[in-house]
């Protein structure tokens, strides 16, 4: 993929695409072989369940809002102006608890298959058929705990 250079405002993506996926809104903010970039809109009580990037580098920088995260099997908080890391192969997920809209920016590296990923998630209602593309595209959920 070769991406020219430009401007995607805040709450709209490249091409005006606006993907939902199981309550939150993603917008796509750049994809290239070297990167995935995107906004994430999370209503609260919405999550993504832990998973696992076994191929890719994941960054959030939180812009508001609070978000609680399992990071590795450990609890933080992050809010407006975090950045967090997730090394490929560290479990992670996050839980918007907080009663109020988050909003972040995320960028994984290097792409893959994620922007397909997410082209094939958008209004999947059923989060069992999620999971299974997910895997199809290099992301790995967990199972509940038991």
């Amino acid at each position: 993929m070769n991406e020219t250079a430009g401007i995607t405002r805040v709450g709209t993506g490249l091409g005006d695409v606006t993907w939902n996926i199981l309550g939150q809104t993603y917008h796509p903010k750049a994809s290239t072989d070297d990167c995935f970039a995107f906004e994430a809109l999370s209503p609260p009580g919405t999550f993504v369940p832990p998973h696992i990037h076994p191929t890719q580098d994941e960054y959030i920088l939180m812009l508001e809002g609070e978000w609680k995260l399992i990071l590795d099997g450990q609890t933080h908080f992050a809010k407006a102006g975090d950045l967090v890391r997730m090394p490929r192969g560290i479990m992670h997920g996050y839980f918007n608890e907080s009663g109020k809209i988050g909003r972040a920016f995320f960028w994984v590296s290097p792409a893959r298959r994620l922007h397909d990923l997410f082209k094939a998630i958008h209004n999947v209602p059923d989060p069992a058929e999620v999971v299974r593309l997910s895997a199809l595209h290099e992301v790995d959920f967990l199972p509940p705990p038991a």
